[in-house]
């Protein structure tokens, strides 16, 4: 009976590892894919009138946007999903993109990778425009 509960012990032990393994390479995958993604500005006079959808996805944290241009400048960004870990105070970033008529705009503290996936989705949809 001893000997029984010792190897069910190490059964649940190393797929607990396991599980805990493949988490963390999944975040460290997660991290390194915001960490290497580049803000590009496009330039939305050379855009026809009209709502553009773009997305961006990182594992953790995705971003599915809705962008609306009129007369060469973006006047309305609706986040269609955020799926985010505490991300969601990056949202007001749309608020600066459409003010500054620019995407790079600077981030919410706490809220940096979520407003990295916002902002490339809203590139991303820009660049379906073209």
């Amino acid at each position: 009976m001893k000997k029984k509960i010792i190897i069910i012990t190490i059964c649940v032990l190393a797929t607990a590892g396991a599980v805990f393994a493949y988490y963390m390479a999944g975040v460290a995958s997660y991290q390194n894919k915001v960490k290497n993604t580049i803000i590009t500005e496009v330039d939305t006079t050379k855009i026809p009138d009209g709502t553009y959808i773009g997305e961006y996805d990182v594992g953790f944290l995705y971003v599915k946007a809705a962008v609306t241009v009129k007369d060469g400048e973006m006047t309305h960004i609706e986040l269609i999903e955020h799926h985010n870990d505490r991300g969601v105070v990056a949202e007001i970033i749309i608020d600066d993109m459409i003010s500054e008529q620019r995407i790079n705009v600077d981030g919410v503290t706490g809220a940096t990778n979520s407003g990295t996936v916002i902002k490339k989705a809203v590139e991303n949809a820009l660049r379906n425009a073209g």
